[in-house]
Protein backbone atom coordinates (compact mmCIF):
# COMPACT_ATOMS: atom_id res chain seq x y z
CA UNK A 1 0.00 0.00 0.00
CA UNK A 2 1.11 3.48 -0.55
CA UNK A 3 2.06 5.63 2.08
CA UNK A 4 2.72 9.32 0.90
CA UNK A 5 3.77 9.55 4.72
CA UNK A 6 6.97 7.70 3.55
CA UNK A 7 8.36 10.20 1.17
CA UNK A 8 11.02 13.19 1.33
CA UNK A 9 8.86 16.50 1.97
CA UNK A 10 7.80 18.16 -1.33
CA UNK A 11 9.77 21.27 -0.22
CA UNK A 12 12.79 18.70 -0.73
CA UNK A 13 11.52 17.08 -4.48
CA UNK A 14 11.28 21.11 -5.07
CA UNK A 15 14.32 22.08 -4.40
CA UNK A 16 16.57 19.43 -5.88
CA UNK A 17 14.67 19.23 -8.97
CA UNK A 18 14.57 23.66 -9.00
CA UNK A 19 10.71 23.49 -9.46
CA UNK A 20 10.25 27.35 -9.21
CA UNK A 21 6.79 28.10 -9.91
CA UNK A 22 6.62 29.73 -13.05
CA UNK A 23 3.69 32.73 -13.77
CA UNK A 24 3.50 31.86 -17.35
CA UNK A 25 2.57 27.92 -16.27
CA UNK A 26 -0.37 29.57 -13.77
CA UNK A 27 1.86 27.38 -11.25
CA UNK A 28 0.87 26.95 -7.80
CA UNK A 29 1.68 24.28 -6.18
CA UNK A 30 0.00 22.60 -3.03
CA UNK A 31 2.17 21.17 -0.52
CA UNK A 32 -0.18 20.47 2.79
CA UNK A 33 -0.74 15.79 2.83
CA UNK A 34 -4.07 16.95 4.51
CA UNK A 35 -5.51 19.06 2.25
CA UNK A 36 -4.76 17.08 -1.13
CA UNK A 37 -6.02 13.20 0.68
CA UNK A 38 -9.28 15.87 1.40
CA UNK A 39 -9.62 16.87 -2.39
CA UNK A 40 -9.60 13.36 -3.27
CA UNK A 41 -11.92 12.00 -0.74
CA UNK A 42 -14.67 14.06 -1.56
CA UNK A 43 -14.37 13.00 -5.55
CA UNK A 44 -15.63 9.38 -3.78
CA UNK A 45 -14.69 5.37 -4.29
CA UNK A 46 -12.40 5.57 -6.82
CA UNK A 47 -12.01 1.87 -6.96
CA UNK A 48 -11.27 0.08 -10.76
CA UNK A 49 -11.14 4.05 -12.05
CA UNK A 50 -8.24 5.68 -14.05
CA UNK A 51 -7.65 9.18 -12.65
CA UNK A 52 -6.34 11.90 -14.98
CA UNK A 53 -4.43 14.76 -12.91
CA UNK A 54 -3.70 17.92 -15.22
CA UNK A 55 -0.82 20.11 -14.38
CA UNK A 56 0.43 18.06 -11.42
CA UNK A 57 3.39 20.44 -10.85
CA UNK A 58 5.79 18.35 -7.83
CA UNK A 59 3.36 15.56 -6.90
CA UNK A 60 1.58 16.76 -4.09
CA UNK A 61 -1.50 15.45 -5.59
CA UNK A 62 -0.29 12.86 -7.05
CA UNK A 63 0.67 11.78 -3.62
CA UNK A 64 -2.50 11.13 -2.27
CA UNK A 65 -4.06 10.08 -5.22
CA UNK A 66 -2.02 7.32 -5.26
CA UNK A 67 -2.77 6.59 -1.78
CA UNK A 68 -6.51 6.19 -3.46
CA UNK A 69 -8.06 3.34 -4.45
CA UNK A 70 -7.75 4.56 -8.20
CA UNK A 71 -6.47 1.59 -10.66
CA UNK A 72 -4.04 4.07 -12.19
CA UNK A 73 -2.89 7.91 -11.93
CA UNK A 74 -1.96 9.65 -15.49
CA UNK A 75 -0.41 13.02 -14.60
CA UNK A 76 -0.12 15.20 -17.14
CA UNK A 77 2.40 18.04 -16.78
CA UNK A 78 4.95 19.93 -19.26
CA UNK A 79 6.93 21.64 -17.21
CA UNK A 80 10.48 19.53 -18.00
CA UNK A 81 11.44 19.80 -14.30
CA UNK A 82 8.35 18.60 -12.91
CA UNK A 83 8.26 15.70 -15.28
CA UNK A 84 11.49 14.82 -13.69
CA UNK A 85 10.35 14.80 -9.99
CA UNK A 86 7.40 13.29 -10.86
CA UNK A 87 9.13 10.26 -12.49
CA UNK A 88 11.20 9.76 -10.16
CA UNK A 89 7.35 9.44 -8.03
CA UNK A 90 6.53 6.69 -10.80
CA UNK A 91 10.07 4.42 -9.71
CA UNK A 92 8.35 3.67 -6.57
CA UNK A 93 4.48 4.16 -7.31
CA UNK A 94 4.34 0.13 -8.37
CA UNK A 95 3.30 0.77 -12.09
CA UNK A 96 0.74 2.65 -10.83
CA UNK A 97 1.96 5.89 -11.69
CA UNK A 98 2.16 7.24 -15.92
CA UNK A 99 3.39 10.85 -16.63
CA UNK A 100 1.82 11.96 -19.58
CA UNK A 101 4.56 15.29 -21.35
CA UNK A 102 1.79 17.09 -23.03
CA UNK A 103 -0.05 20.27 -23.07
CA UNK A 104 -3.48 19.40 -21.37
CA UNK A 105 -5.24 21.86 -23.77
CA UNK A 106 -3.74 19.45 -26.75
CA UNK A 107 -4.65 16.29 -25.37
CA UNK A 108 -7.54 14.08 -25.79
CA UNK A 109 -7.98 12.34 -23.05
CA UNK A 110 -10.32 9.30 -24.09
CA UNK A 111 -7.58 8.58 -26.13
CA UNK A 112 -4.88 8.49 -24.20
CA UNK A 113 -6.64 7.14 -20.88
CA UNK A 114 -9.16 4.10 -20.93
CA UNK A 115 -12.23 4.40 -19.33
CA UNK A 116 -13.45 4.17 -16.89
CA UNK A 117 -11.98 7.61 -16.42
CA UNK A 118 -12.13 10.69 -14.29
CA UNK A 119 -10.23 13.74 -14.15
CA UNK A 120 -9.15 15.27 -10.36
CA UNK A 121 -6.94 18.30 -10.62
CA UNK A 122 -5.44 21.33 -8.95
CA UNK A 123 -6.24 23.63 -12.72
CA UNK A 124 -3.51 26.26 -13.45
CA UNK A 125 -5.79 28.94 -13.41
CA UNK A 126 -5.07 30.57 -16.85
CA UNK A 127 -6.33 27.42 -18.60
CA UNK A 128 -8.80 25.79 -16.07
CA UNK A 129 -12.32 27.35 -18.25
CA UNK A 130 -11.29 26.06 -21.42
CA UNK A 131 -10.28 22.70 -20.40
CA UNK A 132 -13.74 22.26 -18.79
CA UNK A 133 -15.25 23.12 -21.49
CA UNK A 134 -13.29 21.00 -23.97
CA UNK A 135 -14.34 17.70 -21.60
CA UNK A 136 -17.91 18.78 -21.36
CA UNK A 137 -17.87 18.58 -24.61
CA UNK A 138 -17.02 14.49 -24.36
CA UNK A 139 -18.93 14.65 -20.71
CA UNK A 140 -20.18 10.93 -21.25
CA UNK A 141 -16.90 9.60 -21.43
CA UNK A 142 -15.92 10.80 -18.22
CA UNK A 143 -17.53 9.39 -14.70
CA UNK A 144 -16.89 13.41 -13.52
CA UNK A 145 -14.41 15.67 -12.63
CA UNK A 146 -13.07 17.15 -9.17
CA UNK A 147 -11.72 20.10 -9.59
CA UNK A 148 -10.10 23.54 -8.29
CA UNK A 149 -10.67 26.34 -9.30
CA UNK A 150 -10.36 30.10 -8.79
CA UNK A 151 -13.38 31.14 -6.55
CA UNK A 152 -15.36 33.20 -8.97
CA UNK A 153 -15.29 30.20 -11.31
CA UNK A 154 -16.45 28.00 -9.13
CA UNK A 155 -19.02 29.95 -8.10
CA UNK A 156 -20.32 30.41 -11.98
CA UNK A 157 -20.19 26.62 -12.38
CA UNK A 158 -22.76 25.88 -9.45
CA UNK A 159 -24.67 29.30 -9.43
CA UNK A 160 -28.21 29.43 -9.63
CA UNK A 161 -30.62 31.20 -12.05
CA UNK A 162 -31.54 34.76 -10.99
CA UNK A 163 -27.60 35.21 -9.63
CA UNK A 164 -25.33 37.18 -10.87
CA UNK A 165 -22.55 34.38 -11.40
CA UNK A 166 -25.37 32.58 -13.57
CA UNK A 167 -24.08 31.96 -17.30
CA UNK A 168 -23.31 30.08 -20.19
CA UNK A 169 -20.60 28.11 -17.85
CA UNK A 170 -23.10 27.36 -15.40
CA UNK A 171 -25.41 26.42 -17.90
CA UNK A 172 -23.25 23.71 -19.94
CA UNK A 173 -22.13 22.29 -16.33
CA UNK A 174 -25.33 22.35 -14.76
CA UNK A 175 -26.73 20.45 -18.01
CA UNK A 176 -24.24 17.68 -18.35
CA UNK A 177 -23.35 17.29 -14.69
CA UNK A 178 -24.74 17.75 -10.90
CA UNK A 179 -21.74 20.21 -9.58
CA UNK A 180 -21.66 21.28 -6.05
CA UNK A 181 -19.35 23.11 -4.24
CA UNK A 182 -17.16 20.78 -1.86
CA UNK A 183 -14.87 23.52 0.45
CA UNK A 184 -12.40 26.76 -0.26
CA UNK A 185 -8.68 26.68 0.07
CA UNK A 186 -7.26 29.82 1.06
CA UNK A 187 -4.42 31.30 -0.52
CA UNK A 188 -1.58 30.66 2.16
CA UNK A 189 -2.08 26.86 1.19
CA UNK A 190 -0.37 27.15 -1.95
CA UNK A 191 3.02 28.31 -2.96
CA UNK A 192 3.42 30.62 -4.33
CA UNK A 193 0.16 31.79 -2.72
CA UNK A 194 -2.34 33.14 -5.51
CA UNK A 195 -4.34 36.40 -5.02
CA UNK A 196 -7.43 34.92 -4.50
CA UNK A 197 -9.31 31.75 -2.74
CA UNK A 198 -9.44 28.81 -4.35
CA UNK A 199 -12.63 25.93 -4.64
CA UNK A 200 -12.93 22.79 -5.25
CA UNK A 201 -15.93 21.75 -6.91
CA UNK A 202 -17.20 17.68 -7.50
CA UNK A 203 -19.30 17.25 -11.03
CA UNK A 204 -20.91 13.96 -11.56
CA UNK A 205 -21.41 13.63 -15.27
CA UNK A 206 -25.67 12.86 -15.04
CA UNK A 207 -26.40 9.42 -16.60
CA UNK A 208 -28.47 11.82 -19.58
CA UNK A 209 -28.36 15.35 -20.14
CA UNK A 210 -30.80 17.62 -17.84
CA UNK A 211 -33.03 18.56 -20.81
CA UNK A 212 -32.78 17.50 -24.64
CA UNK A 213 -30.59 19.73 -26.49
CA UNK A 214 -27.82 19.62 -29.36
CA UNK A 215 -24.63 20.97 -27.58
CA UNK A 216 -24.02 23.05 -30.58
CA UNK A 217 -27.17 24.78 -30.90
CA UNK A 218 -27.41 25.31 -26.83
CA UNK A 219 -23.78 26.84 -26.93
CA UNK A 220 -24.89 29.01 -29.70
CA UNK A 221 -27.88 30.47 -27.22
CA UNK A 222 -26.33 30.70 -24.14
CA UNK A 223 -23.20 32.75 -26.08
CA UNK A 224 -25.69 35.36 -27.52
CA UNK A 225 -28.15 35.46 -24.65
CA UNK A 226 -25.01 35.82 -22.07
CA UNK A 227 -22.87 37.79 -24.38
CA UNK A 228 -25.92 40.80 -24.04
CA UNK A 229 -27.28 39.76 -20.36
CA UNK A 230 -28.48 43.35 -19.73
CA UNK A 231 -30.40 42.90 -22.49
CA UNK A 232 -33.99 41.46 -23.22
CA UNK A 233 -33.46 38.43 -25.15
CA UNK A 234 -35.77 39.60 -27.81
CA UNK A 235 -32.89 41.55 -28.55
CA UNK A 236 -29.76 39.80 -27.23
CA UNK A 237 -30.99 36.60 -29.31
CA UNK A 238 -32.27 38.78 -32.41
CA UNK A 239 -29.69 37.42 -34.69
CA UNK A 240 -30.91 33.63 -34.20
CA UNK A 241 -34.72 34.48 -34.22
CA UNK A 242 -35.47 37.10 -31.32
CA UNK A 243 -38.87 37.37 -30.52
CA UNK A 244 -40.52 34.54 -32.80
CA UNK A 245 -37.53 32.07 -30.95
CA UNK A 246 -39.63 32.76 -27.48
CA UNK A 247 -42.93 33.00 -28.42
CA UNK A 248 -42.53 29.32 -29.85
CA UNK A 249 -40.63 28.18 -26.90
CA UNK A 250 -42.82 29.38 -24.60
CA UNK A 251 -40.83 32.23 -22.70
CA UNK A 252 -41.81 35.86 -22.56
CA UNK A 253 -39.54 37.68 -24.56
CA UNK A 254 -38.71 40.17 -21.84
CA UNK A 255 -36.63 37.86 -20.00
CA UNK A 256 -33.24 38.07 -19.31
CA UNK A 257 -30.69 35.28 -19.63
CA UNK A 258 -29.92 34.51 -15.95
CA UNK A 259 -33.94 34.80 -15.59
CA UNK A 260 -33.95 31.37 -17.21
CA UNK A 261 -33.52 27.85 -16.45
CA UNK A 262 -31.51 25.29 -18.03
CA UNK A 263 -34.43 23.64 -19.50
CA UNK A 264 -35.36 26.55 -21.25
CA UNK A 265 -32.25 27.31 -22.63
CA UNK A 266 -32.57 23.41 -24.02
CA UNK A 267 -36.06 24.57 -25.11
CA UNK A 268 -35.02 27.58 -27.13
CA UNK A 269 -32.09 25.74 -28.46
CA UNK A 270 -33.80 22.71 -30.04
CA UNK A 271 -35.92 25.19 -31.81
CA UNK A 272 -32.81 26.62 -33.58
CA UNK A 273 -32.50 26.27 -36.61
CA UNK A 274 -29.25 26.56 -37.94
Amino acid sequence: MFNANSLPPLREVVGRFDIAAQKSLGQHFLFDLNLTRRVVSVAGDLTGVNVVEIGAGPGGLTRALLESAATHIYAVERDPRAIAALRELAEIADGRLTVLDADALDLDLTKAVRGPRRVIANLPYNIGTPLLINWLSQADQFLGFTLMFQKEVAERIVASRSTKAYGRLSVLSQWLTEPRMMFDIPASAFVPPPNVTSSVVNMVVRSQPLAEAQREKLEIVTRAAFGQRRKMLRRSLSAVGGAELLAKAGIREESRAEELTVEQFCAIAQLLEI
